[in-house]
């Protein structure tokens, strides 16, 4: 009995010695706490340069403004198929206090596990729907594209611009037509064409797509897609190109002409901030130049400092409220006016376009 009392009273000891060692590592024992968790679930690979880069870069850099109140972890490479469900509820039943899903296919997963976890806050990009526990988030990445198109417009000899799109969705149409609008601001002839290779990231079709464009004639392409393959083609065909979603140059040092970088940290920091401080709500946040939440960024050194100027005054127009990509007059393909003079389409107009603007050449595919 002696023997295992000796026993207890040293486990007692040494237990308080690793927490008053903890303690002091801490800076006293009122700080000895674990912090909460949050976790993302990514479509592509962190290493795809490109949406799921720039989503890991806004983690990283949020978990280091928050300063140990936040861990983070993620899963890459998930699906948008019954898979991302699985994977959401296995993060809710790992503790995580905030989910963030970044494929607009995720969002029905979402939905449905947000309702088996009312106490979990569940964030899903790009999408619409919402709940008590379920919010949207979103990012204005036309205002990035129209910026590269001022650059785009200014720097084309051919007049002929091309995109690498990915799917025929609202988002992508919007960033051609903002695209093509930019160049045609600084530059009226301008054409655009566009290949569409139906993957967010499959760099051999989007190499495929830009010697494609090349060929036609297109001497300055931008893509809607998420590998520097673009920019590695443009580099190889001696042609131009820009980093999407994040700074693409070291792929392609002549070609890179400037990057459209989104700073997801924008979201990420104060959504987590709110779930600490107990005052998160459910909303639709479509956060862009305003909030330094899109950047143009990386300008290569074919851009003049007269080009560069250029670019920067539009995105201090945009961040002063005074300039909008889709501010009228602004035609149709057919030449029919779909916004007119001195109007600006709403954010409802916009999440449903469907239609190529003027300039724009071929058809949406069904």
């Amino acid at each position: 009995m002696q023997h295992d009392l000796s026993k207890k009273t040293k486990m007692k000891t040494l237990v308080t010695l690793l927490l008053s060692a903890s303690a002091v590592a801490f800076g006293g024992m009122s700080q000895v706490h674990a912090a909460d968790k949050a976790a993302f679930v990514y479509i592509g690979p962190t290493s795809d340069h490109g949406w799921t880069y720039s989503h890991d870069q806004g983690r990283i850099k949020t978990e280091k403004a928050l300063a140990g109140k936040f861990k983070t972890s993620y899963i890459e490479n998930v699906p948008e198929t019954a898979d991302a469900e699985r994977v959401v509820r296995n993060l809710a039943q790992q503790g995580n206090k905030v989910i963030f899903a970044t494929s607009f296919g995720y969002m029905n997963a979402m939905e449905k596990v947000s309702k088996q976890f009312p106490n979990t806050v569940f964030m899903h990009a790009t999408g619409y729907k919402q709940a008590k526990n379920l919010g949207v988030y979103d990012l204005r990445t036309y205002e990035g594209a129209y910026m590269l198109g001022v650059v785009a417009g200014q720097k084309t000899k051919s007049n002929t611009l091309g995109v690498v799109a990915s799917f025929p969705i609202p988002e992508v149409v919007r960033n051609i037509n903002a695209y093509t609008l930019g160049a045609q601001s600084v530059n009226p002839k301008i054409k655009t064409k566009v290949v569409w290779v139906n993957s967010w990231f499959n760099p051999g079709k989007e190499r495929d797509a830009a010697l494609a464009l090349i060929s036609q004639g297109a001497d300055v392409l931008m893509q809607n897609t998420d590998s520097p393959a673009v920019v590695q083609a443009a580099e190889q065909k001696g042609a131009f190109a820009f980093g999407w979603d994040s700074d693409m140059s070291k792929f392609g040092p002549k070609a890179h002409l400037a990057a459209s970088v989104l700073h997801w940290e924008k979201v990420y920091t104060p959504t987590l901030q709110q779930v600490a401080a107990k005052t998160w709500k459910p909303s639709a946040i479509w956060y862009g130049v305003k909030q330094d939440a899109v950047k143009i960024e990386s300008f290569g050194p074919s851009v003049t400092a007269p080009m560069k100027a250029k670019a920067l005054a539009v995105q201090a127009g945009i961040q002063r409220g005074t300039l909008h990509p889709f501010k009228g007059p602004i035609s149709k393909q057919d030449g029919s006016v779909v916004v007119a003079a001195g109007k600006v389409l709403s954010d409802a107009e916009l999440s449903k376009m469907n239609y190529y603007v003027k300039g724009v050449e071929g058809v949406i595919p069904k």
